[in-house]
């Protein structure tokens, strides 16, 4: 007898998958953006004399868009296969990013709407390299072990908070704040594009897991209709939303900050990375803690830690260690935060309209993390420090949280696709 899905191993039948959906992850659009803008605050400054929250408001520009885009990337991956979607988005969004390098260096105003034009324009291409569209491949692929995976899978932004500071401050130090853009975008055009080009794919019907198909072998999962009308998707969105719109300025600005309290561009990089490690740590320990117990008790007290990093960044000076402490804390919450969104999408609502409901969801996070690194920003222009919006933020991670402590449980039974999915599905 032929041995189904659930006997064989999900790792050894998906993890060429999974393993060029690390990848993509790490150099698409979702991570290199807010890990390199930071880093060009000063050089900006220097030539331009550009504010910060001028400088900072392309990521802004670049997060709204995508956020508002990703449902319709997603609804594309649900009908068109996400193969065509990740990839062709990667593609876009390492031509797009490099162009950043093309900003003329005249000291005129048209300079920088030129410079957020191009921003937008990543924004508008950019989002299918983003775990809206490599989610929904490892979702189909694993279930047993979806937790874990899914872990594994969002390991890709850790990777990138790791390698791309260090990149992205090389590159400045060396070649210029403008060459350092073509540089980064080595990474989508020449390292994850060809490796998904071979190894990235969804699974065939007969390797897709027992559990997220019906008796008839089709995807089962709510409509976008039916999940918009469940409390429970507004439990997750508003949640996302407070975490994000505490998290993102944080993120963004932590090179900022650092530097207000006294330490070096170098060193800034160096607590990136150990935040990268942080996310790394919390992508992995989430993601296996989620295959054993409920989500809401495995979410509330990861997502209290950056409460703790707010606190320690609260202040005059910080030496290295406790620096390093509050970068960990809050990359291990952000590593928490994105497990969760795309498991509660899949075990809340199913796998038929998966994408829809992904990028419905990805849609706070994007827009409030996007819309945070200005908050930050404008705070610290007008009142010379982070702190005041620090101070607001400790509570914020708390109540986010607490929010997902009322989910209740899984449910037992979710509906067969929708004729038009089932045929668009089989049809990917």
């Amino acid at each position: 007898m032929v041995a189904t899905t659930e006997e064989r191993s999900e790792f050894a039948l998906g993890w060429k998958v999974l393993f060029a959906s690390v990848l993509g992850v790490a150099c698409g659009a979702s991570p290199i953006p807010f890990n390199v803008i930071g880093f060009t605050v000063e050089p900006l400054i220097s030539e331009f004399g550009w504010t910060r929250t001028q400088i900072l408001m392309p990521i802004t520009i670049f997060g709204i868009i995508a956020s508002l885009l990703a449902p319709f990337f997603g609804s594309l991956a649900d009908k068109y296969g996400v193969r065509k979607v990740a990839l062709y988005s990667l593609l876009a969004f390492g031509i797009s990013f490099g162009m950043i390098a093309l900003t003329p260096a005249a000291k005129v105003a048209s300079t920088l709407y030129i410079y957020y034009a191009l921003w937008v324009l990543v924004g508008l291409v950019g989002i299918g390299s983003t775990p809206v569209s490599w989610s929904r491949a490892i979702n189909l692929w694993f279930y047993r072990h979806r937790g874990l995976a899914l872990g594994i899978l969002l390991m890709g932004t850790s990777l990138a908070a790791i390698v791309v500071p260090k990149l992205a401050v090389w590159g400045i130090e060396n070649y210029g704040w403008r060459s350092m853009f073509a540089i980064i975008a080595i990474l989508p055009l020449f390292i994850a594009l060809p490796l998904g080009y071979f190894l990235f794919r969804e699974p065939r019907t007969d390797e897709r897991p027992q559990a997220i198909t019906s008796a008839t072998g089709h995807l089962t999962g709510v409509t976008l209709g039916s999940a918009l009308k469940d409390y429970r998707f507004w439990l997750i969105w508003v949640s996302i939303a407070i975490i994000a719109t505490a998290f993102g300025g944080a993120f963004i600005n932590m090179p900022a900050m650092l530097s207000d309290r006294g330490l070096e561009a170098q060193t800034a990089a160096s607590v990136m990375g150990v935040l990268g490690i942080g996310i790394l740590t919390g992508r992995i320990i989430t993601g296996a803690l989620l295959d054993r117990f409920w989500a809401g008790f495995v979410a509330f007290p990861l997502l209290c830690l950056p409460a703790i990093s707010c606190y320690i960044l609260l202040g005059g000076s910080i030496t290295f260690p406790m620096a390093a402490l509050a970068g960990f804390l809050l990359g291990f919450a952000a590593g928490a935060e994105s497990d969760l969104i795309a498991y509660l999408t899949g075990r809340y609502f199913g796998m038929a309209h998966y994408g829809k409901i992904y990028g419905m969801l990805y849609m706070p996070f994007g827009f409030f993390s996007a819309l945070s690194p200005i908050l930050y920003a404008n705070v610290r222009d007008t009142a010379g420090s982070y702190d005041p919006v620090l101070s607001v933020a400790v509570f914020a991670f708390v109540a986010g949280g607490s929010l997902l402590l009322l989910l209740g449980r899984y449910p037992d039974n979710l509906p067969e696709a929708s004729v038009s999915n089932k045929l668009a599905t089989e049809a990917s």
